[in-house]
């Protein structure tokens, strides 16, 4: 009985611990995010205009007050914000000012969504499309803490990578389309987790108009062996739940960009080439170069040692059982197949684009003494987002 009583205690006592805790790191988010706000420009400074890009933004923005960052650094942000501010490209000039339109145009969800939340009063749409990254994030931390116990410590420590890693903060800070496109992923995977496949089809199928390699995830889809066996009409549903966003905006784009509109870019390479460049790369500038800061400082360090732990650790253990596995999987060898063009910069891009592959990481951890050698050394990134976050 004593021994009953004491484990309430203790259970209660972690539980108020570890709500504490989660508030206390979503405020701290919060309040850095709160640093990039003016009061002349609201939080635009988070999208990442050129300070001398004007004659790359359409008139419709040109003429909404926005930051622009001095120095002419820029990033993607700036091109769906644009689009947000026209998601049909009715006006002339928003589909030829982006660096790749018909790329850009393909992800037109999270640009609509922001044209929702500003009502379409476009002030309110550049705003919401800045700030609609936290929004989803807030949901992911929610969606997040839903799957473990209230006084489960490894639980927090998953529920803090996952918010905390390069790919989501840096999303944030850039106020672009990645973060808000896990969140699909996720919801369409617990989904299929519960038995639900038309369902996860559906939001599959929608998050692809945020990012196309979305359509990945519907692996989680594929019947194995020992399950019931699909019904004809269950595949044919899912087939056009799967597809029919993705063709009926495809369509509309290709009566303006024509037979432009699968237009990619050199986004892949052959298998382990890029990755391994990466590699050099990053050994080369940090233990050859004079002067550049040590590994452990490094982003892009950080970053690729934790997708190469996320990645090892996934292959090492295959589990065709297992939904998040085989989402873990398939972006692991999206990870190894991406060209020098994602992995360029400081740190790159592929751990964005590869961000299914971190939570499918953390949610499929061992549960034995290892884990916290694999977690730790998993989730290093956490430290480049917590930079990305402070960068101003």
């Amino acid at each position: 009985m004593a021994n009953t009583v004491m484990s309430i205690l203790h259970g209660r006592r972690a539980s108020g611990a570890i709500l504490v805790i989660r508030v206390i790191l979503v405020t701290a988010v919060l309040l850095l995010v709160a640093r990039h706000y003016d009061p002349v420009y609201g939080f635009t400074s988070l999208i990442g205009f050129a300070e001398n890009g004007q004659p790359h933004e359409s008139r419709t923005l040109q003429a909404i007050p926005h930051y622009r960052n001095p120095g002419g650094a820029s990033y993607d942000g700036q091109y769906y914000a644009q689009l947000a501010l026209d998601p049909l490209l009715l006006e002339p000039d928003t589909g030829t000012l982006m660096d790749s339109p018909p790329m850009r145009a393909r992800r037109i969800l999270l640009p609509m969504t922001a044209y929702v939340l500003g009502l379409g009063r476009r002030a309110a749409v550049l705003q919401a499309y800045a700030v609609q990254n936290v929004l989803f994030w807030l949901v992911f931390a929610w969606w997040l803490a839903r799957r473990f116990k209230t006084d489960d410590w490894r639980g927090l420590a998953i529920w803090a990578a996952c918010l905390l890693t390069f790919g989501m903060l840096g999303s944030v800070r850039a106020a672009l389309i990645d973060g808000p496109s896990l969140l699909l992923v996720a919801i369409a995977v617990s989904a299929a987790e519960e038995g639900h496949v038309k369902t996860a089809a559906a939001v599959i199928g929608v998050s692809v108009l945020a990012r196309e390699t979305n359509i990945l995830a519907a692996v989680v889809l594929l019947p194995l062996a020992g399950t019931r066996r699909p019904r004809v009409w269950e595949l044919v549903v899912c087939g056009v739940l799967l597809a029919l966003p993705g063709l009926l905006w495809f369509d509309y784009l290709r009566s303006i960009y024509r037979s432009m509109v699968f237009q990619q870019g050199r986004s892949f390479a052959v298998p382990l080439v890029a990755f391994a460049g990466k590699w050099s790369q990053v050994l080369r500038e940090g233990l050859l170069t004079p002067g550049a800061p040590p590994l452990w400082r490094s982003p892009s360090a950080l970053v690729l040692v934790s997708l190469t732990v996320q990645a090892v650790n996934l292959l090492r253990r295959p589990n065709l059982a297992s939904p998040w596995w085989r989402v873990g999987a398939v972006f692991t060898l999206l990870m190894l197949s991406v060209s020098e063009i994602v992995w360029e910069g400081e740190p790159g891009a592929t751990a964005r684009v590869v961000l299914p592959m971190t939570l499918a990481f953390n949610l499929t951890l061992p549960a034995g003494r290892s884990f916290w050698v694999w977690w730790a050394t998993g989730n290093l990134a956490c430290a480049a987002g917590v930079m990305a976050l402070l960068s101003v």
